[in-house]
């Protein structure tokens, strides 16, 4: 089933009808057994008719009410290499290698709600970066009691140049205005997603794919509980959180975004998220 957040409420989506529920989205979301909770809930429901559906989700917000979102990162091999490149000349290469070994995951904050961009808004580029990237990745919604409930796409738009030049910049090439995007609903299925979960991304630029790639879920080092877990040792989350999860697709060196390109990226299950790129400038 699938979870979206719009201007009516929350809507859920069945394989044969939608429901537009009446709880709020933070409590609703953070419950325990989310599946279960849902797959009870339209019993008291009236179906919403098609053309509403159709209108209600190409409206949809990103799945996002107060909750944080942070992310993970070097959790797969490509990852690990990429990283490993652009930091070649800093003579920082060595800390990749070191965290895609560690027991210890790379964890970091991302951003707060203001700064997620909705599916189909843009999504930013900094002005003071040469190179940029997005990062398609699998973000899960942790509850506030650490449980996995659901799962949603995520973009990590990312600056490899500051990175580059001293992972000490992290931070900045991480976590800026419209850094990150997440959409187009949270997916609530019954069981764990299977590591056989392909995860797609098509760049576009003007009406023509620049680069495009596919990676499954079963490529990553680290599983998701324990990622899960990982983050819940030090932080508490009232509401739950967002956690994006790593990317296993990295276009090559030669590759930066451009404004006006066009980024979208699926995963198996939840759907499709599209945001268009542009370069943030501070007024």
């Amino acid at each position: 089933m699938h979870l979206y957040k719009t201007e009516a409420g929350p809507l859920l989506v069945l394989q044969s009808s939608a429901y537009v529920l009446r709880d709020t989205w933070d409590i609703l979301i953070n419950r325990s057994r989310l599946h279960d909770y849902l797959a009870q809930t339209p019993k008291n429901l009236q179906p919403i008719p098609s053309d509403q559906l159709q209108n209600l989700i190409a409206r949809a917000t990103a799945p996002i009410g107060s909750q944080e979102v942070w992310a993970a990162g070097v959790t797969y091999l490509r990852s690990r290499d990429a990283r490993m490149e652009e930091s070649k000349e800093s003579g920082a290469a060595d800390v990749y290698q070191k965290v895609y070994e560690a027991a210890r995951p790379e964890l970091f904050f991302k951003a707060l709600p203001l700064r997620v961009s909705h599916p189909g808004a843009p999504v930013y580029i900094r002005s003071d970066s040469t190179w940029n990237v997005p990062e398609p990745e699998l973000t899960l919604f942790i509850n506030s009691a650490g449980e996995i409930q659901a799962y949603t796409i995520g973009n990590d738009m990312s600056s490899r140049s500051i990175e580059g030049e001293n992972p000490l910049y992290l931070p900045q090439a991480k976590i800026y205005e419209g850094s990150c995007a997440l959409g187009p609903c949270l997916y609530v299925p019954e069981k764990p997603l299977s590591g056989e979960t392909e995860i797609a991304i098509s760049i576009i630029r003007k009406q023509r794919e620049v680069f495009g790639n596919t990676v499954r879920l079963n490529r990553m080092k680290r599983s998701l509980p324990e990622l899960a877990t990982w983050l819940f040792k030090g932080c508490q989350f009232f509401s739950g959180c967002f956690l994006m999860t790593g990317t296993g697709i990295v276009p090559p060196n030669d590759f930066t975004l451009q404004a006006g390109d066009e980024v979208i990226i699926s995963i198996d299950g939840i759907g499709t998220l599209t945001n268009s790129v542009a370069v943030y400038e501070n007024k």
